[in-house]
């Protein structure tokens, strides 16, 4: 019996913490019709474990166990495969601002060097307006 009650209470830690994340509206949206069923079938599995089974064999799976082990299978995969696309994402943008930057100091180098007789430098112009 305790073992029913960790387990829905770390379903319930799980599905909090995974509605703390911050995507676009579509994405959020997604992403709590599936945390629901989420939170659904892994609170039914844990109350009634034979019905496990029993959807297992429903759909071609011997066991409820094995079918719980594909389900998890494909939910890391599908983790994998939205880690990578965001990584890749974030790794453009830090490529483009790492180029401002390194831009906007060799800007500021040449005033530096070329404005020696002011003894402040001049202000930098944003990347766009540079045409």
């Amino acid at each position: 019996m305790w073992i029913k009650v960790l387990l829905l209470i770390a379903i319930v830690l799980i599905a909090f913490a995974l509605t703390r994340a911050t995507l676009g509206a579509r994405h959020v949206a997604l992403r709590r019709l599936l945390l629901g069923v989420f939170v659904l079938g892994a609170a039914l599995s844990v109350l009634f474990p034979n019905a496990l089974t029993t959807v297992a064999n429903a759909v071609g799976v011997g066991r409820g166990t094995d079918l719980l082990v594909y389900a998890l299978v494909i939910s890391f995969l599908s983790y994998v495969a939205t880690s990578y696309r965001r990584t890749s994402q974030l790794t453009r943008e830090l490529t483009v601002v790492a180029r401002e930057v390194a831009l906007l100091r060799s800007e500021l180098e040449y005033r530096n060097l070329h404005n020696s007789s002011t003894s402040q430098p001049q202000p930098l112009r944003h990347m766009d307006e540079q045409g």
